[in-house]
């Protein structure tokens, strides 16, 4: 009994002592130089052409679009006259109606408070998707349903496309493959978004883009970041082609898309 008694008071001091060294720990962590983010593509439909411009922003402030207004954002292509964007809503800028050309090689010049960032793609030969179709796949005794996007890939070609999806006009998947597996051949790439909480007659929509490989690379780099394609690896910004430290990625793509109902 007098060793339980010794015990018990044993105990009981040493939770006070860990008690009275507790105290609260108050983080200092600085607040990163906000960085210049430039959302820009060209594409092969006659559209308006529109570049996002925008600036990180600290933790403590909320996840927002940081629009930069008063940037200067032009593009230039071989042979063509630049194109000067205009502000439509703050960090949004828009272009003329006009077409981009496969072949050609775009630049995109955007200046914020007298630094210009540079980015330069080539639009790439133009691969139509021919057809979505609807796949079947068992994992560990369950079965879900996917989409697949279906078209023959040139032969001798590096190609790069990049698949984005929509379930009822909404966002749901983007993702990017190339052909270094199927080069020249009829290719079925399945989307791998489980289909599951679909019903009859909803649509699915898929966005078929061919782009250059350094866009390739910028997607590739941020699927893997968030887990797409595999474990998701240590967070690191994906390579832009803008210069002098610039965020986000300058795309000259063409598009087709194709629409799929479910059953």
């Amino acid at each position: 009994m007098k060793l339980t008694h010794r015990l018990f008071i044993m105990a009981g001091i040493l939770m006070l002592m860990f008690t009275g060294c507790e105290k609260v720990i108050d983080l200092e962590l600085d607040n990163a130089k906000p960085l210049v983010v430039i959302d820009a593509g060209v594409s092969d439909q006659v559209e308006n052409q529109i570049v996002r411009v925008s600036r990180t922003y600290s933790f403590t402030e909320p996840n927002k679009f940081n629009g930069v207004e008063g940037a200067k954002v032009v593009l230039t292509g071989a042979g063509s006259n630049p194109i000067t964007y205009t502000e439509i809503s703050p960090g949004v800028y828009r272009s003329t109606r006009f077409r981009g050309r496969p072949g050609i090689n775009y630049t995109l010049n955007v200046t914020v408070d007298d630094v210009t960032y540079t980015a330069s793609s080539i639009m790439p030969a133009k691969v139509v998707l021919d057809s979505l179709s609807f796949r079947d796949f068992s994992f560990f005794g369950e079965t879900n349903t996917y989409v697949a996007a279906n078209f023959i890939d040139p032969k001798g070609i590096q190609n790069q496309y990049r698949y984005i999806m929509k379930l009822k006009d909404k966002l749901e998947e983007d993702e990017v493959s190339d052909d270094r597996f199927n080069d020249g051949n009829n290719v079925s790439n399945v989307i791998f978004f489980e289909l599951g909480d679909l019903v009859a007659g909803d649509v699915v929509e898929v966005e078929f883009q061919c782009i250059d490989r350094n866009v390739y690379t910028y997607f590739y780099s941020l699927n893997r970041n968030s887990g797409g394609g595999g474990p998701p690896v240590a967070p690191s910004n994906p390579p832009s082609n803008f210069n002098n430290g610039a965020l986000g990625i300058f795309s000259a793509y063409t598009s087709n898309k194709r629409m799929a109902v479910i059953q």
